[in-house]
């Protein structure tokens, strides 16, 4: 198992959060092929950027890199990276649970996804690792998996549910452009 850690000499860092509409966010990101020190302080600043954003996933195309890579941190002690992840198995259950996005703030819906899967990827120094999820951090993976392949979750919603997320991300939207 390949947990993270973050280095000691770590700065903080925070990113943009690309959100609704940004072309980044519908394409399908590229293969990481280069595990060196700029990748490993794009990870930290993932990290930094997702917790002070209050999430527990942030993908690669949501900080403007379309590259096959996110963090997740569930709360549970553990902080994860997966670069170029795959899964390889899924649960024939499925659980249906209500589902947000840092690229797409104060919209939440139910979602329903595989309850159980097993990801193969690799860590930030390029080693690989395979790992069996469930619950939320299952549910986690299969978000950030979608956002490397050009996919919200908003995209899992049926077309009138996802035109009311997407009639209520614009208000919100235009409320916040007008106060600033």
């Amino acid at each position: 198992m390949t947990l993270y850690t973050p280095p000691r000499y770590y700065e903080r860092t925070m990113l943009d959060i690309y959100t609704l509409g940004e072309e980044i966010l519908a394409e399908k990101a590229k293969p990481v092929k280069t595990f060196d020190s700029t990748l490993a302080l794009l990870v930290d600043a993932m990290f930094e950027t997702m917790e002070e954003a209050d999430g527990v996933g942030l993908a690669g195309p949501q900080v403007g890199v379309s590259e096959r890579l996110f963090v997740i941190d569930v709360r549970d002690g553990n902080r994860w990276v997966f670069i170029n992840p795959e899964i390889i198995a899924t649960s024939e259950e499925c659980a249906t649970a209500e589902e947000g996005c840092l690229s797409i703030p104060g919209i939440f819906s139910d979602v329903t996804r595989a309850a159980r899967v097993t990801v193969q990827a690799q860590d930030v120094k390029g080693r690989p690792f395979t790992v069996e999820a469930e619950g939320l951090f299952a549910r986690a993976i299969q978000h950030e998996l979608d956002h490397l392949n050009g996919v919200l979750f908003i995209d899992r919603l049926d077309k009138e549910e996802r035109g009311r997320a997407v009639r209520a991300f614009n208000r919100r939207n235009r409320k916040r452009r007008t106060r600033a």
